[in-house]
């Protein structure tokens, strides 16, 4: 399928969704990753939300990558921006074919309680009931269901080439990612839904990896229009997420601008 943008609005700015609403900005990897360091960056007393896709490919390396991201750049064997982010796992490859979010919560907050593994839960629970309600089988991995699945040591440099407690599979296959960086003035949570299938060829010449990792992705995730023979509306999915975490998190705050 074509990776083109969607059209709804320009880069960098935020679409109209529902009622008047702007659920989902429009920005490029290093916008959503400067935004995210900013949120944290000063103590953070109320819960900011941001819903984000991409006008174009990008590929974000996780905190423990820095190596693989000075190569990869130095080699340029792709166009796709290359960015590093501080949160932990490995790489993402973003595109117009991902829905993503950014929750900052105070470190104190309610839904943190409980430690780094409990942290996920509510989140990832949220984002599988989310996409059922548009028909997409899905559901969050409990840790105790993650330990008796075989992980693909050949995949652990690709962040959706393992999984994770509470990602969300669907016909056993990952379909949202989750991360989360953790800092004295506050906590950052991230999410990735596949909205439909990614160019995995990009990610593994970006990084030097063989044709065969192009092959283990494809069979190691799924996405919402492989699922569901169409692709979901982004900007409808976007101001659905968008409504649901507002639900939970109750009072929360946005920027301006990206």
């Amino acid at each position: 399928m074509s990776a083109a943008a969607p059209a709804s609005f320009a880069p960098g700015s935020r679409g109209p969704v529902g009622h008047g609403a702007s659920a989902l900005t429009l920005a490029r990897a290093a916008a959503e990753q400067d935004w995210n360091a900013r949120a944290l960056a000063a103590p953070v007393g109320t819960p900011r939300l941001r819903v984000w896709t991409y006008p174009a490919p990008g590929v974000v390396f996780g905190c423990a990558q820095a190596a693989l991201h000075g190569e990869a750049a130095r080699a340029a064997r792709t166009d796709c921006e290359l960015v590093q982010r501080r949160a932990g796992g490995g790489a993402v490859l973003v595109g117009p074919w991902m829905l993503s979010s950014s929750v900052v919560l105070p470190p104190d907050h309610r839904l943190l309680a409980g430690g780094t593994v409990a942290s996920y839960r509510w989140l990832g629970v949220l984002h599988a009931g989310l996409l059922r309600d548009f028909g997409v089988p899905a559901h969050a991995l409990a840790p105790e269901a993650l330990r008796q699945r075989a992980a693909d040591p050949a995949l652990a440099w690709a962040c959706f080439g393992g999984l994770s407690p509470w990602e969300v599979v669907a016909d056993g296959r990952k379909l949202v990612g989750l991360a989360q960086l953790r800092r004295r003035h506050g906590v950052l949570l991230t999410t990735g839904t596949l909205l439909w299938r990614p160019e995995w060829a990009l990610l593994c010449r970006a990084l030097d990896r063989p044709a065969a990792d192009e092959a283990r992705l494809e069979a190691a995730t799924t996405s919402c229009a492989e699922l569901l023979g169409t692709r979901i509306h982004i900007e409808t999915l976007a101001s659905s997420l968008q409504q649901m975490l507002a639900d939970v998190l109750g009072e929360f705050t946005e920027d301006a601008a990206a």
